[in-house]
């Protein structure tokens, strides 16, 4: 089974900075995908940041030149970088990890999340 342990979560003032690391019990690189989600009060979770095996990235609109998706296979963590903090980053954030059998079999794995909370 994989574990998923997110830390780095906080609050913090608006424009100010926070890494958020996830910590994963396997080895990263046999996931095809890594991310980061989050989810406000009252909204549904949404794509933040994601981050493939071979270091393709992708990122939400929203945070597009705000925040940075990394990977660190050797210690089996992906982190989310997040600068400029907006008082609207107020979300949990969990972290999620997607394997893809040979059968093409989806397998995918949600930490319990990070509260972020930015004040204005």
């Amino acid at each position: 089974q994989v574990q998923l342990a997110e830390s780095g979560g906080g609050l913090v003032q608006a424009g100010g900075s926070l890494r958020l690391s996830c910590a994963a019990s396997v080895n990263i690189f046999s996931m095809n995908e890594m991310g980061w989600y989050r989810q406000a009060p009252g909204k549904q979770r949404e794509l933040v940041a994601a981050i493939t095996r071979g270091g393709r990235t992708n990122y939400a609109d929203f945070v597009k030149g705000r925040f940075t998706i990394s990977r660190d296979n050797a210690k089996n963590t992906v982190y989310l970088q997040m600068n400029s903090l907006k008082a609207e980053d107020t979300a949990v954030y969990y972290c999620n990890a997607r394997a893809i059998t040979i059968t093409a079999t989806l397998s995918e794995y949600w930490g319990q999340g990070t509260q972020v909370t930015v004040s204005s």
